[in-house]
């Protein structure tokens, strides 16, 4: 009978042991970890081509028309946020595809910048195509304003090393290549209207000064006498 007694103990032993799981607070409740979202990569644009003037498209009436704008598929996308900025006014109107291309209606005659943020489910990460510029056709038009400039150097924004003298850079584009010259205003005003002189390179020297924030734009002109004034841009010295 001895023996029958312990066999029992150690029966009852082993199942409590066994079991102690199902009692509550002893198991690993923990849920897995969510699959990784691979991020979006960027998109390359189709049409409107960059420096192009855009004559397809459907005119609506003087100063309207719809544009059907297209792209490349990006990997690892869901949707297609695209971006077209009026370059006359620097308004932006943006619009949601899930596919590679989005009619849009836009004036006509007007410069115009578009780009595509790529992105998926699941992530806040995106990926941004380059940009284009491009002129919507407008009626009876036969010559076109340039582009407004680009800042190369500084970058928008840049603090600069010591030094006093930069080399501000710019790069222009016109449907007609036609530019006849550059003219910078620069200075420490955030409506620079300082002329550096007008020339007809892509760069010139200013003069600087250490702990100053300068400001500049570049006004372009072609051959027809249309200009295009670029955006403010701003560095500052250390």
């Amino acid at each position: 009978m001895k023996h029958i007694y312990t066999i029992g103990f150690l029966a009852s032993f082993f199942l409590l042991s066994c079991g102690g799981g199902d009692s509550g607070g002893g198991g690993d409740d923990t849920p897995p970890p969510p699959p990784l979202v691979a991020d979006p990569s960027a998109a390359s644009l189709v049409f409107p081509e960059n420096n192009t003037e855009c004559n397809e498209g459907t005119i609506l009436n003087d100063t309207q028309s719809s544009v059907i704008f297209e792209w490349s598929a990006s990997q690892n996308t869901d949707s297609y946020e695209v971006n077209i900025t009026n370059l006359n006014t620097n308004t932006t109107q943006k619009t949601t595809a899930t596919t590679t291309e989005a009619t849009v209606t836009i004036l006509r005659g007007t410069p115009y910048e578009w780009f595509i943020i790529s992105k998926a489910t699941g992530t806040t990460a995106t990926a941004t195509s380059p940009a284009a510029k491009f002129y919507n056709q407008g009626p009876g038009t036969e010559n076109y304003a340039p582009f407004p400039a680009d800042a190369v150097n500084p970058k928008r924004g840049e603090t600069i090393a010591t030094t006093t003298s930069v080399a501000l850079e710019w790069t222009g584009s016109d449907v007609d290549d036609d530019i006849e010259g550059y003219e910078i205003l620069f200075g420490t005003d955030t409506n620079p209207s300082v002329s550096l002189g007008t020339i007809t390179e892509s760069t010139i020297a200013a003069t600087v000064a250490s702990g100053v924030t300068y400001y500049w734009r570049v006004i372009t002109t072609d051959s027809q006498g249309n200009t295009s004034q670029s955006e403010i841009f701003e560095f500052r010295v250390n």
